[in-house]
């Protein structure tokens, strides 16, 4: 008779393994492990829908219906071409204000959601320019990845640390905007040094683009306004969240319903159009996923797991930061960082409860690692699959390998400098 442990871990290793090798899509893969968990009896259904965050799915569907429907503005145009007035269109001052432009709206929104509505104005400029879009593309896909590290709503990641361990956004705020700007500025010289060369256009062209008229992007003024209304109020919400005794779901999702009721009050059709374009291939792909790992925190796997990693670092939280921070790096940086966190925190909460007093350290360096490892390949994260398929719609292939040519480094340099900061900073 096969053990309940054994049976968890064979459904959990053969999930993981068909969502790294893309044959079934992950969404299908959550859903058909989670059942599999419930319908052999590792888990039963009502602790299995204890395991699930809804936390997070919250905060994601909150932030996505706000996304979507201030995309509907044309904000994002208007942002764009903006920064490339504001840099008088001159290439290397472009590249930094579109990656800066890009890591603000990652921060603040989800960072597929940012390619999506920047990439499109970037080919725009950069034909106009006539300059080469890869290196603009590539400094997209690594800043989107930087700037969504900044924040608890930034990456998906943060999404699920913060509302595991009660860490609030400005708790993100406070420990990892600064080094994350440090890190893009970092980020930003080195490419400049591969690609500055390259970049060069003329006079006449540029002043093509100055003669762009940023306000004529904007669709509609009245739906901005209330956008910005209603982004300033979620953003205060999820400062004072703590204060309010709110959790950030309840902010994500008050934002996005109040925003709906200022919009589209009666409008059936809208409401169902906005709803639509939520991403629920990911939320239930997430609530799949919570169930498979709950089934291995229920079987006492994931304890096992924590003895022997505390054994490995002799409980030393040096050790144990150190190590948590360049193996999630690398594990992101081919696998989805999704599924390896889901899996990590039950993890490190066990680790606090086998002596190490101290993880806060530990979650930080989870959060770099997960996070900014995502820039190692094309695959690392959603964002940089999202670009490069843009790209190819558009006859620019970047390609695996000429992507990892550049992106590898640079990860394991941001990767460098983290280890530095979590040193000083923690330990």
């Amino acid at each position: 008779m096969v053990s309940s442990t054994t049976l968890a871990i064979t459904i959990f290793v053969i999930a993981y393994a068909l969502i790294i090798s893309e044959k079934v899509h992950r969404t299908i893969v959550g859903i058909c492990g989670a059942m599999l968990m419930i319908l052999c009896g590792i888990i039963d259904q009502d602790t299995a829908i204890r395991h699930i965050d809804f936390n997070t799915l919250g905060l994601l569907m909150g932030m996505m219906i706000i996304v979507n429907i201030t995309s509907e503005t044309g904000l994002f145009n208007f942002l764009a071409i903006w920064s490339a007035k504001k840099v008088k269109a001159r290439p290397i001052a472009l590249l930094i204000a579109l990656s800066a432009l890009t890591m603000v709206c990652s921060a603040l929104l989800d960072n597929v959601t940012t390619v999506l509505l920047t990439v499109p104005i970037t080919f725009s400029i950069t034909s106009q320019l006539k300059v080469d879009v890869k290196p603009y593309l590539i400094s997209q896909i690594l800043s989107s990845n930087i700037g969504g590290t900044a924040t608890l709503i930034g990456d998906p990641p943060n999404i699920m640390i913060g509302s595991a361990v009660g860490l609030n956004f400005m708790d993100f705020v406070n420990n990892l905007t600064g080094i994350c700007i440090l890190i893009f500025f970092v980020v930003e010289l080195v490419l400049i040094a591969i690609y500055g060369r390259k970049l060069c256009t003329q006079p006449d062209l540029q002043e093509r683009v100055m003669r762009l008229n940023a306000k004529s992007q904007i669709a509609n003024p009245q739906l901005l306004k209330k956008c910005l209304f209603v982004i300033f109020i979620t953003i205060s919400l999820f400062v004072c969240h703590d204060k309010l005794g709110l959790q950030t779901a309840t902010a994500a999702l008050s934002g996005a319903g109040l925003l709906l009721l200022l919009t589209y009050t009666r409008n059936e059709s809208m409401i169902a159009k906005v709803l639509s374009k939520v991403e629920w291939l990911a939320i239930f792909f997430f609530a799949g996923l919570f169930v498979l790992v709950g089934a291995l925190v229920e079987t006492g796997v994931i304890k096992m797991l924590a003895a022997e990693a505390m054994q490995l670092t002799s409980g030393s939280v040096n050790a144990t930061a150190m190590l948590v921070l360049w193996m999630s790096a690398f594990a992101s940086a081919f696998i989805d960082n999704i599924p390896f966190v889901a899996t990590l925190i039950p993890l490190i909460q066990d680790m606090g409860q086998m002596g190490i007093t101290n993880l806060d350290p530990i979650w930080w360096s989870l959060s770099l690692g997960a996070c900014l490892g995502g820039n190692g390949t094309l695959i690392g994260a959603s964002a940089n699959v999202v670009v490069a398929s843009m790209a190819a719609q558009r006859g620019k292939q970047i390609s695996f390998l000429g992507f990892m040519k550049i992106a590898f480094p640079v990860m394991i340099l941001t990767i460098l400098i983290s280890n530095v900061y979590v040193w000083l900073r923690y330990l």
